[in-house]
């Protein structure tokens, strides 16, 4: 059986032409524990990582031996614990995905070991090429509540380089439509924002790490920044599980049940997931109209350990929200019941497979596939103002990747090949019900060109064919760590390109000063967004303008350079700082179709994006932690536009310049922070601010009145019209938690959080051409309670 088993991942890895990108950076601890006769022991271990934010308890039984999967690559401080022996420690490395064997022998108690290793030694993150940062279970599981679907999203923006612009869309140094995110080792390229797609959830996530710079080859086509997430992989044995229940403010309330089942083998898992909320998206007027929405998902996962050598692992999710599009204040009509009504709603089923081979003790392969099937739709009513839209679009996407990881005295290698085919549908139809809008005064202006029809209907499909292959090296030399390697994709959706894109970067740690030094260089092949592409590339949208232009939109093409350097404080903080620039040609931006909220991708002929960002934080001194996270950035694009749909009298214009123009994401100054204190065991409070200097405005020549008129005297009163800019935002964050029950695995837990507690009116985005207007949360009460068991 095993012979076969290996003959079948042999020929399937051969296959493929150099087997990409199951895109996984994470390893695995095989441990075994015996006394000193060489008997195996029981134990209950630990593992501290606190560059990573990584803590993970485990139990091994009379065997003496446990797999812990899924391991963030760094250092890690292992405690093994059992009566009557003396406590072991030791400092470990995990350097690649193959697993990491380690044996330990436990002395009895009367023997002192010579070796003591402190939470302090995995400080510092000594071998990556770029500022990655990591969040573990434990900081994911006390972040401050948040709107339904926004959990995942709102844990990034965060992070230094990562911005939340209106309705949840990240934003990594100042890319638009530039975001991956890799769930359990699979690329998932799609806008993951509230408005576009189902929700992420965090309650089951053992890790989320994020990078922004010194990316590795194995990731591609979406790498202005990338988002990995892995589930939770280590499961003590028998049923284990966390149930939470919370509620707040504007009527939220959600639920989550995770379960598994582990028999020593086999792991069964099943998640299930709920919630409703009246403030869903973030609104345009202070009354919040109409923004309620439900949620709902399932997730099913099955993995077994065939042999020593082989994994399987299965999963199957179902998602879907619905949702009502807020309005603005003319949009509620003057009359019961004719208010304008705008329903979303998004949905998706998704299954995968991963198969893992190990070779051999250096060598591992992985085969990972997936098919999803992703749905979005919009349906507006006759009140609807100054435009009726209707769509149904999506894409039924198959992925398949194969990798091969090889380990050597100095070298950890790694190769591989993916390949993505969608099949892409969209339909979508408008009617005009408003021409014109008028002042108070009476004075009255077109809203569309004359020449722009009444009704108009778009049917069509495609494929989207892309495919890539990479190779990559980490070696390492004493202290001075070396990263390189270089990927080839190939893209045709429309347009027919491929590019080769290397990467290179190094870590060089100085023990004697307690400082990483690093840099990287990275070259990127940014492919356009899939959403309402079609419709934005064919000839129909034509009729809609007198004045249009439609350009080829082809494939970004970018550089990334970055320097930077982390440095250990007094052993209980370290402080990260680093500088980076990105060029970019083809330089990817949205626009929104006639007054409909329908956006569709675009690009200007180049940006520049340069700044400086760092990090301080302290993982814990005595009942303190703390962090701050900070990001200085400039970020401008250059005219004429080069990809895209253009509509309107301003054509010409956008065609010949060649003017600078700042991007919608430039926010120069952008700051969060936490405090906590924890005296006992089983209670904690935090105090958390976010500082925002704001983003540009686009009026595009309204006046004063009417801009009140459109979103109130509030609104407008947080925009310097002068100088066209957001006025600053400052949000501060109380949280505090208490531990009800504890006993072992089992635990009940009380939190209470209040967002804002300054209360102060916060605005996101205001007059934006695709995001409109958007305001923050106001103060905001929450409650939850979790039963882990």
């Amino acid at each position: 059986m095993n012979r076969a088993l290996a003959s079948v991942g042999t020929l399937l890895l051969f296959l493929l032409p150099l087997a990409s990108r199951a895109q996984d950076h994470s390893g695995e601890l095989r441990l075994s524990v015996t006394d000193s006769s060489g008997a195996a022991l029981p134990v209950h271990g630990t593992l501290i990582s606190q560059a990573s934010h990584f803590e993970l308890t485990f139990d091994i039984g009379p065997t003496g031996e446990c797999t812990v999967k899924k391991l963030p690559l760094g250092n890690y401080k292992l405690s093994l614990d059992h009566p009557g022996f003396a406590p072991y420690s030791s400092l470990i490395e995990i350097r690649s995905e193959l697993p990491l064997r380690f044996s330990a022998t436990l002395t009895v108690a009367a023997v002192t070991q010579s070796v003591t290793v402190q939470d302090s030694d995995t400080l510092l993150d000594t071998t990556n090429a770029g500022n990655s940062y990591q969040l573990g279970a434990s900081t994911l599981r006390d972040w401050v509540a948040t709107v339904p679907g926004r959990q995942a999203i709102e844990i990034v923006q965060a992070q230094p380089g990562w911005l939340l612009e209106s309705n949840g869309v990240l934003h990594p140094r100042g890319s638009e439509y530039d975001t991956q995110f890799v769930a359990d080792g699979l690329p998932i390229l799609t806008n993951r924002s509230p408005a576009f797609s189902p929700a992420e959830d965090v309650d089951d996530v053992q890790t989320v790490k994020t990078y922004t710079s010194g990316i590795p080859p194995e990731f591609g086509r979406k790498v202005g920044g990338v988002v990995e997430t892995v589930t939770d992989r280590n499961p003590a044995r028998g049923f284990h599980g966390t149930a939470v229940l919370a509620g707040g403010g504007f009527n939220t309330e959600n639920g989550f049940l995770g379960t598994s089942y582990y028999d020593g083998r086999n792991v069964f898992g099943l998640d299930v997931n709920a919630g409703r909320t009246d403030r869903f998206l973030d609104p345009p007027v202070l009354q919040n109209v109409s923004n309620s929405a439900t949620l709902a998902g399932v997730k099913g996962s099955f993995e077994r350990d065939l042999t020593q050598k082989d994994r399987l692992r299965l999963s199957l999710s179902f998602d879907r929200s619905g949702f009502i599009v807020p309005n603005e204040l003319i949009q509620q009509g003057t009359q019961p019941g004719e208010a304008q009504r705008q329903d979303r709603n998004n949905k998706e089923v998704s299954g995968q497979v991963a198969y893992q081979h190990t070779f051999s003790s250096s060598v591992l392969g992985t085969l990972q596939g997936r098919v999803r099937d992703s749905e979005a739709g919009l349906t507006s009513n006759s009140f609807s103002t100054p435009i009726e839209a209707f769509q149904d679009r999506g894409f039924r996407e198959g992925y398949f990747s194969g990798t091969v990881a090889a380990a050597f005295k100095h070298h950890e290698i790694k190769a591989g090949a993916d390949a993505i085919y969608s099949f892409v549908h969209e339909q979508f139809s408008y009617h005009i019900t408003t021409t014109q809008i008028c002042d108070p005064s009476g004075i009255c202006q077109p809203i569309f060109d004359p020449s722009t029809p009444i009704d108009f209907a778009f049917r069509e499909s495609g494929d989207d064919r892309e495919q890539a292959f990479f190779i990559q090296d980490n070696a390492h030399f004493g202290t001075f760590n070396l990263a390189g390697g270089i990927r080839f994709d190939h893209y045709s959706v429309r347009v027919t390109e491929s590019a080769w894109s290397p990467r290179v970067g190094f870590s060089w740690y100085v023990p004697k000063l307690g400082i990483v030094f690093r840099g990287s260089y990275d070259r990127a092949f940014g492919t356009p967004a899939i959403e309402n592409l079609l419709l934005s590339t064919s000839a129909n949208v034509r009729t809609l303008d007198t004045q249009m232009a439609q350009l080829t939109l082809r494939p970004s093409r970018a550089n990334y350079y970055e320097l930077g350097a982390t440095r250990e404080l007094l052993s209980k903080a370290h402080i990260s700082a680093n500088v980076f620039r990105r060029s970019i040609r083809n330089f990817p931006d949205d626009d929104v179709l006639l007054e409909t909220g329908i956006s569709f991708p675009i690009a200007l002929s180049s940006a520049n994006v340069y700044g400086a960002e760092s990090q301080f934080a302290v993982p814990q001194w005595g009942p303190f932690s703390a962090w701050l996270n900070y990001s200085y950035m400039v970020a401008s694009a250059r005219l004429p536009v080069v990809g895209g749909l253009f509509l309107g009298e301003d054509v010409s214009g956008l065609l010949n310049s060649n003017a600078r123009t700042w991007v919608s994401q430039d926010q120069r100054h952008t700051a969060h922070g936490q405090v906590r204190y924890q005296p006992w065991s089983r209670f904690w409070t935090s105090l958390g601010a976010s500082y925002g200097t704001g983003l540009p405005v686009e009026l595009n020549g309204e006046s004063t009145t009417a801009l009140v008129k459109q979103f109130g005297q509030a609104v407008v009163n947080r925009v310097n019209l002068s100088a066209r800019r957001v006025r600053p935002s400052l949000a501060i964050d109380l949280s505090a938690a208490v531990d009800l029950y504890k006993k072992e695995s089992r635990a009940l837990r009380l939190q209470g959080d209040i967002r804002n507690l300054n209360d102060r009116l916060n605005l996101i985005n205001f007059a934006s051409v695709f995001s409109g207007t958007a305001i923050a949360p106001p103060r905001t009460f929450s409650l939850r309670v979790r039963f882990d068991y």
